[in-house]
């Protein structure tokens, strides 16, 4: 009988042969039955990788994302026995897909639709009530070593192109008309309740995140951000659920 190895290669492989050892308790021919479970195998995975990456999916259209898929099923196999987590890698494999190179956004949809799965699946955890934030913002004598600690399933996403805008057009009506696609955007998901969230931020307020995810105080990631909009960035935050803990830091 083959190893293991070989028997997940050839099920990921259909130009491997079927593992040797094989055979059936009726009688029928165990390539033929082999050849349907890993067809069976194969297509399990592609359709993850579609439910995924939808907006992906309506880009490049369904004959060439399930041949694209089959591509990366065979040369990336599961990890983890979470079908969730199945491809993490999905989108530097469409980044390198030579077939692909002529619409380069396509990779950083991929990037966006991964995190709002990695939101959908992050901790839970119990948001401070917007009084509360209030009364610390008001506090200047506490200002300077105030911390905001973000939900878990807080993520951001830097790109050259208009994801968010990319990503946003196709939950409706699928179009890119009227979209820059070349216009870069900063991305802001997030998970409120149940609903996983998509915002488009200022380049400032990105930066500015990226510190408090880092432990930096508020005031201390306001001034080292470039220029942006404070108090509504802090009202998004409020408003939708993402600061779930204040603390303070002693500054030296």
């Amino acid at each position: 009988m083959s190893t293991q190895a070989d028997f997940a290669a050839a099920l990921l492989n259909a130009q491997l042969p079927y593992p040797k050892g094989l055979c059936s308790r009726n009688g029928a021919d165990p390539s033929r039955r082999f050849a349907v479970y890993r067809n069976n195998v194969q297509s399990s995975l592609i359709n993850a990788l579609a439910d995924s990456y939808p907006v992906v999916l309506q880009l490049v259209g369904e004959e060439f994302f399930r041949a694209m898929a089959a591509i990366f099923v065979q040369s990336q196999p599961p990890h983890s026995p979470l079908i969730s987590r199945y491809g993490e890698d999905f989108a530097d494999f469409i980044a390198e897909f030579e077939p692909i190179a002529g619409v380069p956004y396509v990779a950083d949809v991929a990037r966006l639709e991964h995190l709002r799965t990695v939101a959908y699946h992050a901790a839970d955890a119990q948001p401070i009530r917007p009084e509360q934030v209030s009364a610390a913002l008001a506090d200047p004598q506490s200002l300077t070593e105030l911390c905001f600690e973000l939900h878990p399933s807080l993520h951001l996403l830097d790109s050259a192109y208009a994801v968010v805008a990319i990503w946003a057009a196709h939950q409706q009506e699928p179009t890119l008309a009227g979209i820059g696609l070349n216009q870069g955007q900063h991305a802001l998901v997030l998970r409120n309740g149940l609903d996983v969230e998509v915002f488009a931020l200022e380049p400032g307020a990105s930066v500015f995140l990226r510190h408090l995810l880092q432990g930096s105080p508020l005031l201390a990631a306001a001034e080292n951000s470039p220029p942006f909009d404070l108090a509504q960035t802090l009202a998004l935050l409020i408003a939708h659920n993402a600061i779930t803990q204040l603390n303070y830091k002693e500054l030296l």
